[in-house]
């Protein structure tokens, strides 16, 4: 027998043969959705046909140095025919990562896919014993691949995308046929969740809302229109709610109706923060249990789980296989163009299934070209549906042209109308000495600003009693801390003044009955206004009267530093106060995105990611690992220090200092990280403020601790990490 695995409990094998048709098989399953079945089962079973070399088996019973078992599979993949390089790609890197595809000039030595299919026979084991096991003449695919929608104008988008579906098909499954072997478990793909009885927990849920007055009864037709249509086909979709209709909800409605209806898989839905994810997975899983949502971004701790639900977790985090996923835009795009099996594992699982982007309008701008393409990737060939959801939806229609988005809810305008519960002041600049009198005079109000360094000049200028600080100098947890008071004190109607970063914008629900914003971009100053009488109950005077919004610009200091991506939206947005009247109106909503899209110009695909797919599609030249480099979502500037905020951080830490498995540990440590610039670490640093914790005998500061000693120090119970004024910038967060 020839062995793919052996294992270590008992020692017991299995071979080549078994592995390879179990992979395939699960990979043919995985693939059906997009009738990539016949190319994932081929891969699969070319994967490893390296390891039926005396290499190999010599190393797996005898131990050994490593030897290359992909190299074969893939040589051969290339020989079905010429779209058989599709295959190649994903079994050379079915370990390693998709590949770029290099150059004719590349050796052996080289990673590319070129590199591997040049390589001599004398540089590889042979494999010769595979041939009288599997009769490759057996195997049909298509001479093209079975893409249901392709177009001259983006064929090398069409193709790459198809290549990491399969890819993930590949690893998806020989990650779990090898898992269940070596663990001596049965492969756990519970699919077939009940859905009809979630959409009972939902309708329960829903049941309980009250129906009293205008608000609540115009909510009421924004759920019936989305359980309406649901009923239509798969497609792509725009759900235009104004803030405070409901649209969380009434989108989760929409896609579970939807999904019965069209015999869908899962609902993935995608938000712009990290910040706020937790309070969205938190409402899921209130709904439909624990261990039926998957939160999946960088702040979760799978060790809080208990047993079988913890495994299920850390599984379902690399391959979605969970009916609901509640995740970021970061985590989701850059997974649709990255590399590595642990990203790309996932994909297979966003094919068939139902996918609503929260604050469609906060894509970002510089890689906006390529996200709409990966979205029409998802509904055109991979059988899902999209649903694009904003209270400031940008015209995105010309971006799709063949692929018109469906409205959920046609009546924008009369929506808008009756939602309309803010009246937008617009004014000069405002000093913070005379900004912080006008807040210190009000019982109950709010004020974002666009910097840290602003919010906590503000907030130093507000009465301690009642007034409260919000940004990312404060830890996840303290800021969690924080919001729960906020809350608490607007539901007893008692004092509270609140100066925040724009990250209580996105999901916070929180309702005052005045809000100061710093000038932004327009659909951030419509997010301030979601804040503001979010339900429409102020009165004065015993009559209903509207919430102000007071839109101001800062003094000169917050202004000088500012990045291009926020000069962008704020000079939109000027033009727009200039140009309307209302500047929450739908007609000056669009016509702020026109003028942002035209100012940015060929910005929004600032990587060339787009042009560069179509010159590699040019005999499939891909180059899969540059493009999952430099397409990154956010550029990560910041240096995280870790905070010993409590007691359950310093238990972190301690284990820490002595566990050889620091990445687990790491991920726990997240919700007590503050990120700071490069000159604010080398001004703590100087001062000694941290200790640092060695990996494999390497100590970076991306592993910078707090001391413990000094937390009080350098940690305000306020206002976070303390950041010394000659440290200079403000972050915009």
């Amino acid at each position: 027998m020839f062995i793919a695995h052996k294992r270590e409990s008992d020692g017991a094998e299995q071979s080549i043969k078994v592995h390879l048709i179990n992979t395939a098989k699960m990979a043919r399953e995985f693939a059906n959705p997009f009738n990539g079945d016949d190319y994932a089962y081929t891969a699969a079973l070319l994967h490893d046909i390296g390891k039926y070399s005396k290499e190999f088996q010599k190393r797996i019973s005898e131990g050994g140095k490593k030897c290359d078992h992909s190299t074969a599979g893939a040589k051969e993949a290339a020989k079905i025919n010429k779209f058989g390089r599709i295959m190649s790609y994903c079994i050379a890197g079915h370990h390693s990562g998709l590949p770029n595809y290099g150059s004719i000039t590349d050796v052996g030595i080289e990673r590319t896919l070129n590199a591997r299919l040049n390589k001599l026979p004398k540089d590889f084991p042979a494999y010769d014993q595979f041939f009288n096991e599997v009769d490759l003449k057996e195997i049909s695919i298509p001479a093209t691949p079975d893409i249901r929608h392709y177009s001259k104008n983006n064929i090398g988008f069409i193709l790459s995308f198809y290549i990491r579906f399969i890819y993930s098909c590949l690893v998806d499954a020989d990650f779990l046929d090898t898992e269940a072997f070596m663990s001596n478990n049965s492969v756990d793909r519970s699919s077939n969740y009940d859905f009809k009885s979630f959409r009972k927990q939902l309708n329960t849920k829903l049941s309980g809302f009250n129906s009293d007055g205008l608000i609540n009864e115009y909510r009421k037709k924004i759920l019936d229109d989305c359980i309406e249509k649901a009923r239509l086909d798969k497609n792509l979709f725009n759900l235009t709610v104004p803030t405070g209709g409901g649209k969380t909800l009434s989108s989760l409605a929409f896609a579970i109706n939807h999904l019965i209806e069209n015999s869908m898989k899962r609902i993935i839905y995608v938000i712009p923060y990290t910040s706020i994810i937790e309070q969205t997975a938190r409402e899921f899983k209130d709904i439909f249990g624990e261990d039926n949502v998957l939160e999946h971004h960088s702040n979760f701790d799978f060790d809080d789980d208990e047993g079988k639900i913890k495994n299920k977790l850390k599984l379902s985090s690399e391959n979605w296989d969970m009916p609901f996923i509640v995740t970021t835009n970061v985590q989701f795009f850059e997974s649709l163009f990255a590399h590595k099996p642990s990203r790309c594992r996932k994909l297979h699982n966003i094919a068939n299934s139902i996918v609503i982007f929260d604050e469609v309008q906060m894509l970002p701008i510089d890689y906006l070209k390529p996200c709409i393409e990966a979205i029409k990737q998802l509904v055109q060939n991979f059988n899902s549906t999209v649903v694009m959801c904003s209270a400031t939806q940008p015209p995105f229609d010309k971006y799709f042209k063949e692929l018109k988005p469906i409205d959920i809810c046609e009546n924008h305008a009369a929506l808008y109308d009756v939602f309309k519960r803010t009246e937008i002041i617009t004014r000069n600049v405002i000093e913070s000495n005379i900004l912080a009198q006008e807040l210190n005079k009000k019982e109950q109000v709010l004020c974002i600003v666009n910097t840290r360094k602003h919010a906590l000049k503000v907030f130093s200028m507000l009465e301690k009693e009642s007034s409260f600080h919000l940004s990312t100098l404060m830890c996840p947890v303290h800021r969690k801390e924080i919001v729960r008071t906020i809350k608490q004190r607007l539901k007893d109607k008692l004092p509270c003044r609140v100066c925040s970063t724009r990250l209580i914008e996105a999901g916070v629900d929180v309702d005052f009955p005045t809000v100061f914003r710093v000038m932004s971009g327009l659909d951030g100053i419509i997010q301030a206004t979601g804040r503001c009488n979010r339900e429409g109950r102020l009165k004065v005077d015993g009559r209903l009267v509207k919430g102000k919004v007071h839109v101001f610009i800062p003094e000169k200091e917050f202004v000088q530093h500012q990045p291009e991506a926020f000069k962008r939206p704020i000079g939109a947005a000027e033009s727009i106060i200039r140009n309307f009247e209302d500047i929450s109106s739908p007609s000056a909503i669009e016509a702020y995105f026109n003028e942002l899209y035209e100012l940015t110009g060929e910005g929004i695909d600032v990587k060339k990611i787009t042009d560069r797919l179509e010159r590699d599609a040019i005999n499939f030249n891909f180059c899969f690992e540059d493009i999952a480099y430099d397409f990154k979502l956010i550029e990560n500037t910041t240096i995280p220090v870790i905070i010993p905020y409590d007691e359950k951080a310093c238990e972190l830490i301690e284990k820490l200092r002595y566990s050889d498995y620091k990445s687990g540990i790491l991920r726990s440590l997240q919700p007590y990280t503050v990120g700071i610039y490069e000159n604010e670490f080398k001004s703590l640093f100087g001062m000694g403020a941290f200790d640092f914790i060695s990996n494999g005998g390497i100590t970076s500061k991306e592993s910078a601790i707090l001391k413990k000693d000094l937390f009080k120090d350098l940690y305000d119970k306020d206002t976070g990490l303390k950041i010394t004024e000659e440290t200079g910038i403000g972050i915009y967060i």
